[in-house]
């Protein structure tokens, strides 16, 4: 890996990158990525492990978007991808599906899409040069959320909550004026279950440790599906504004298995 080369690709959509070597025990794998800050701003900050370092390289860039895609190679030939780039008002990092043949920003950007998105938009014929705007005919996006419009849903008008967050793991929520969920599977989550349990599992632990039913219970729902309506802020980027409910869908990223070498979450 020639840091050299790497800073100065970085240069040409921009940005500044740093590369640390650093102990393993620290990093998760042979290397991880983040978004740093030091007094002249933000930098993508590549931390590669002294043990088993991974050789990175940057497979494509695009100068006028200020995306590159990168590609990190462990020294088991273990491969991943990620996109780099800018997004309203910060950099950002997003590990790209191993299962997707990715080999340019586009073809990267599109893998990063659900398949209800990809196919929307070439049900509704958007053109390809608006495939990754920001809003189209197809969808609204904000960061890693995409907005579909659904204005012939039906709810009930009790069910919905009002300034609620969607998060994805620790990161920043995304507070919604109003939010509505629907369908999804019942399960009961406790202390002791805290990934929560289907009824099938819920009664076979029941009949097998009786005990358990003093665990302190509560019933949530696993992949409903949510759909909100009015503003949707974020301190990263610029509000929205949904006249009609629209369907919320997350990007890929966290189908990849690159995702543990990322540590930034926006």
């Amino acid at each position: 890996m020639d840091v050299n080369v790497l800073q100065r690709q970085f240069a040409r959509i921009g940005a500044r990158a740093q590369v640390r070597w650093m102990d393993g025990r620290r990093i998760r794998g042979a290397m991880a990525l983040d978004i740093g800050r030091d007094r002249f701003g933000e930098l993508f900050d590549i931390q590669v492990s002294n043990e088993a370092p991974a050789d990175v390289e940057v497979l494509h860039l695009e100068p006028k978007q200020r995306h590159l895609l990168l590609m990190s190679r462990s020294e088991t030939d273990e491969k991943h991808k990620f996109l780099c780039g800018h997004d309203e008002r910060h950099w950002f990092v997003a590990a790209v599906p191993e299962k997707s043949a990715v080999s340019t920003v586009r073809t990267a950007m599109e893998a990063l899409k659900p398949q209800e998105i990809v196919g929307r938009q070439r049900r509704l014929q958007v053109r390809q040069k608006n495939w990754n705007r920001r809003r189209n005919d197809a969808f609204i996006r904000q960061g890693e959320w995409f907005f579909v419009p659904d204005p012939q849903l039906i709810i009930n008008s009790k069910l919905v909550l009002t300034n609620e967050p969607l998060r994805r793991g620790g990161g920043k929520p995304h507070m919604v004026e109003f939010l509505y969920r629907s369908g999804g599977e019942v399960v009961y989550v406790s202390a002791q279950k805290p990934n929560g349990l289907t009824q099938g599992q819920f009664n076979v632990l029941l009949s097998r440790k009786p005990e358990a039913k003093h665990w302190a219970w509560s019933t949530l729902r696993r992949n409903p599906s949510v759909y909100v309506k009015g503003r949707v802020r974020h301190a990263d980027h610029a509000t929205i504004t949904l006249r009609d409910w629209h369907r919320v869908l997350m990007n890929t990223e966290t189908q990849a298995a690159a995702m543990r070498h990322v540590a930034f979450l926006d």
